[in-house]
């Protein structure tokens, strides 16, 4: 209940967002704007988990070609009391994973190549849990829905933009301050409030799901010493030719975050510290 209100109150961000966006051209742009937000609401609802899959070239693969990845999720959904989730595989030698999907019966868990190569067998099997307890936990939906919604602000914010920069905004009747005015605000705002919709991922679900996947696999010092590595492998990680990379709009999905510290985005934090996140693991 609480993460359909979540989910209620981002949709109702998305579209109030839109038509102010929208109004800077005029009234038949608020119209428009206004159609686009009832057309991303229904579409994020419905289909941001198979988006977030596509953005990542996800390759959903079968128990013939990962059994003992499917062996390991297949126990773990058991024991969580849980639908068995598709699976797919991230083509990229960062170490991390994500899952996604509106309900536990239309669930997905998604692990890049790296991590398959990186962790041992227990520590892999304590990520998964930490991820089917997003699951259990319906963390995925407003996970998901907020990196739809991310990826929309930025990408109508980058429009307005050069609407601004070629005199767009403020319709005809518009002066050239008002469109100075107009461009500014968006320029600011816009992206902020993209990353205030990221942010409002609260990031005790994180903490809630490591204990959760740490319930889950009976074996928090696993996923304690996943994390671990996960942390350094995102730090020391080095993009080879044909890795997908991680976007600031979805990196609030991963385990941990995908990005360099050195980032601007990554100033504004969508996980908790990795380092606390251990100790509370190893306290139990």
């Amino acid at each position: 209940m609480k993460n359909m209100l979540k989910t209620t109150l981002l949709l109702a961000s998305l579209t109030g967002l839109l038509v102010i966006i929208g109004s800077f051209f005029g009234r038949g742009g608020m119209i428009l704007a206004f159609g686009l937000a009832l057309v991303m609401n229904f579409g994020s609802y419905w289909y941001s988990d198979k988006i977030v899959l596509k953005m990542y070239h996800a390759t959903e693969v079968s128990e013939t070609e990962q059994p003992q990845l499917y062996s390991v999720v297949r126990n773990l959904a058991m024991r969580a009391d849980l639908p068995l989730p598709k699976i797919y595989i991230v083509q990229s030698s960062m170490p991390n994973a994500f899952a996604t999907g509106r309900d536990p019966a239309h669930a997905a868990v998604a692990a890049t190549s790296g991590i398959l190569d990186l962790l041992t067998p227990e520590e892999l099997e304590g990520v998964l849990a930490h991820e089917l307890a997003h699951v259990k936990n319906r963390d995925t939906l407003i996970s998901a829905v907020a990196a739809t919604i991310a990826g929309v602000i930025t990408m109508v914010a980058t429009w307005a933009r050069w609407a601004a920069i070629f005199g767009g905004i403020g319709g005809r009747d518009g002066n050239s301050s008002n469109n100075i005015v107009g461009f500014i605000v968006l320029a600011l705002i816009a992206p902020l409030a993209a990353t205030i919709i990221q942010m409002a991922i609260s990031r005790s679900r994180e903490f809630g799901a490591d204990a959760e996947g740490a319930r889950i696999s009976g074996k928090p010092w696993a996923l304690a010493s996943a994390l671990s590595k996960l942390e350094s492998g995102a730090e020391n990680y080095q993009p080879r030719r044909n890795d997908v990379q991680a976007s600031e709009n979805t990196a609030h999905m991963f385990i941990v975050n995908p990005l360099r510290k050195s980032s601007l985005m990554s100033l504004f934090r969508t996980h908790p510290p990795t380092d606390e996140r251990v100790k509370r693991l190893r306290s139990m």
